[in-house]
């Protein structure tokens, strides 16, 4: 049998584990060069490099509707923390730098979130639907990922609507686990983020185009069974595009391989 982790063996170990965590980076943070982004901007710039709309409230088996309604609140609240953004040449975007810890001083709900492979209620919860939509778009430009936790280790739920490939999504926890994204250009990009109620909208902007372009693809998405337990597996790739469409990159971003948590159709699983 697997020893339990410290943070494993009771609440107040977790509570004790995640207050190491969230001072140990604060420490981390006040002695590191890096210069994070804070400048704030109302006038979006000139040249558009990625948009994206993630829905809000999405139909999932055995999640009450109210921590969706909680979620979108909580979105609602976050997404002027970081709207407007600069991300200068040399600066590094920190999720939690702008967006603060989600308590319920400031406002937020019991939201949605992930722990040990499950759906939880926890106060804030929601925000990794907001760091996905970020990480969509970054994807799609010349910025660099300097931190990125993945949430690949199980599959939750069925595709619901779903519009960014499985394995993709971002895993995020006042402040131990953030995500950043490192400005390694001369040109200055911006966030622009807000909710109109039923989506979470988004758009990556620059001061200056790109000259490649990017896109995300998935390579046989498949479900498979191993020791009696259905896995999803698949590869995910980005290809960058020169301006005559001439794929000059291919990139391996992540090999999946998910334990699945819901009912899957012996039909759709595959042999290998």
């Amino acid at each position: 049998m697997k020893r339990p982790l410290f943070c494993e063996l009771c609440p107040f170990a977790f509570r004790l584990s995640r207050l190491k965590g969230v001072l140990l980076r604060k420490l981390k943070d006040a002695l590191s060069p890096q210069k994070f982004c804070k400048e704030k901007t109302a006038q979006a710039l000139p040249h558009c490099i990625a948009t994206h709309a993630s829905l809000i409230r999405r139909k999932l088996a055995g999640v009450n509707e109210e921590l969706q309604e909680n979620k979108a609140k909580n979105l609602a609240l976050a997404a002027p923390c970081i709207n407007g953004v600069l991300i200068r040449p040399g600066e590094t975007f920190s999720f939690w730098h702008l967006v603060g810890n989600t308590t319920a001083k400031k406002g937020y709900l019991p939201g949605l979130f992930i722990a040990c492979g499950k759906p939880q209620a926890g106060i804030g919860g929601g925000m990794c639907q907001m760091t996905n939509l970020l990480h969509w778009m970054v994807l799609h430009s010349e910025l660099t990922i300097t931190e990125h936790h993945h949430h690949e280790r199980f599959n939750l739920f069925p595709d619901a609507e779903r519009q960014v490939p499985f394995g993709l999504g971002t895993s995020i926890a006042y402040n131990y686990l953030d995500y950043r994204v490192t400005n390694n250009t001369t040109r200055t990009y911006q966030f622009l983020l807000y909710t109109d109620g039923e989506y979470l909208r988004g758009e990556l902007r620059a001061d200056a185009p790109q000259e490649l372009k990017y896109s995300i693809r998935v390579g046989n998405d498949r479900f498979v069974k191993e020791n009696e337990v259905i896995y999803r597996c698949g590869d995910i790739y980005r290809d960058t595009t020169q301006a005559d469409g001439t794929v000059c990159r291919t990139e391996h971003l992540l090999r999946t391989h998910a334990q699945v948590m819901y009912e899957v159709p012996q039909e759709q699983l595959s042999d290998n």
